[in-house]
């Protein structure tokens, strides 16, 4: 995830919450704020849509056109920076209007199609640095509903109370990014950059009664929305946020927690998972491969042409056992990788990274030469916050949504909005 922000004066909250109220007609909840989530972000084009008849207005308000359910327009960057062009199926030549369009269902029942998928509330162009940027503006406990849903979509009865902190620490972290990304035209991402976010298509009936069950609740410290992390699984211990992101803060209520429960090997709350223990292996020409591209991505011009490895090594490990520094030695050097790159830079393959920093290494040589290298983990993700796989233990072993959230964010309040 990305790094952490800094946390505003606390006084802000309730100015904000109150400010930030969308339209009634879009709102399933009375009182609650609306977020924007970037869909398509500063690309050469996108397209659109609605499930219903819907509205185009234009910068000043008024109406465009009235376009029937089922027709797609196609939006480009127009010839100035803050111009749009709208490419009609009924018109042979495409409209160039300035930015930002936005698209309103008639209905609010209705819903906005952006690249062929449906999300709720409505939407706006605007103009990126290069391209063309749609952003759905959605009220929030929608847009928490989707999200849960492809976070921690578990629906089984007894880890109802897994969904509702995962509902809560969504809510939350939504809530903490509202204002910080003015520059790009959205509040967050729609991907792992944030919260996975893919509209009304990933709901789900259960996992939406868990989230509506937390309707406007939240987690604050000092007044102010926490940044709510989670991950998928800790492997035995969640880390502290000042160990992980760089130059990230030390916060009080993004510690080092246990997730042990017994005192057996798998006595831990997130043991079934299938990322709680994990092995990776790589031959030496696998992984030279993957250092070639890896170490210049991380490092920099200093690490271009790194040529063969020679050697491998943990040279420092947190409080909880995850790597802080590994030691790459090659033909043309050592270099040092710092925690935050680790995972890039151990790729099992070109596409994917190491699933933590929580792993041992293996270091098989012969005649002198590294044939093998194994690296035995645990946990999947950057280990701060909620531990999601823990959350799903722990609500099997009958704890609520409120001790939960209160074991993974400790010292925060659980309060309710709206």
């Amino acid at each position: 995830m990305r790094r952490l922000a800094a946390l505003a004066a606390g006084a802000a909250l309730a100015l904000w919450a109150a400010g930030c109220a969308p339209r009634a007609p879009l709102a399933p909840v009375p009182g609650q704020p609306s977020v924007r989530v970037g869909i398509v972000v500063d690309q050469p084009s996108g397209t659109f849509g609605a499930t219903g008849q819907f509205w185009v207005l234009a910068a000043d308000g008024s109406i465009l056109a009235v376009v029937d359910p089922g027709v797609t327009w196609r939006v480009e960057p127009g010839d100035g920076p803050d111009q749009i062009r709208l490419v009609r199926p009924d018109r042979p030549a495409p409209d160039q209007v300035p930015q930002p369009v936005t698209i309103h269902p008639v209905r609010p029942e209705d819903m906005i199609v952006i690249g062929g998928q449906r999300y709720r509330g409505e939407a706006t162009v605007i103009r990126g640095s290069t391209g063309i940027t749609i952003v759905d503006r959605v009220p929030l406990e929608w847009y928490v509903q989707s999200v849960t849903a492809v976070e921690l979509g578990m629906r089984a009865p007894e880890v109802r109370q897994a969904v509702m902190a995962q509902a809560v620490a969504s809510r939350t972290f939504a809530l903490h990014y509202v204002g910080r990304r003015q520059a790009l035209g959205f509040d967050l991402y729609a991907t792992v950059a944030d919260q996975v976010y893919p509209g009304a298509d990933s709901e789900r009936p259960e996992v939406t009664a868990a989230a509506q069950a937390t309707s406007g609740q939240i987690l604050t410290w000092r007044g102010q929305p926490i940044e709510a992390l989670f991950h998928s699984t800790c492997g035995w211990s969640t880390e502290a946020s000042d160990l992980v992101f760089r130059n990230g803060p030390r916060l009080p209520y993004l510690r080092a927690v246990s997730d042990r429960f017994g005192p057996g090997k798998t006595d831990y709350y997130c043991a079934a998972s299938p990322y709680f223990r994990w092995t990776e292996e790589w031959d030496a020409a696998t992984l030279d491969s993957i250092l070639a591209r890896t170490l210049p991505a991380a490092l920099g011009p200093s690490a271009a042409s790194p040529g063969r490895l020679t050697d491998l090594r943990v040279a420092a490990t947190t409080p909880t056992g995850r790597v802080a520094e590994l030691v790459v030695t090659t033909t043309s050097g050592t270099f040092t990788v710092p925690s935050y790159q680790v995972r890039d830079v151990l790729r099992p393959a070109p596409d994917r990274q190491l699933l933590s920093t929580l792993f041992q290494l293996y270091v098989q040589r012969q005649g002198g030469q590294v044939v093998k290298v194994t690296a035995a983990g645990a946990g999947s993700g950057h280990g701060v916050g909620m531990c999601q796989w823990g959350a799903v233990g722990r609500a099997r072993a009958g704890q609520d949504y409120r001790q939960i959230l209160a074991t993974y964010y400790p010292g925060t309040r659980l309060v309710r909005l709206y």
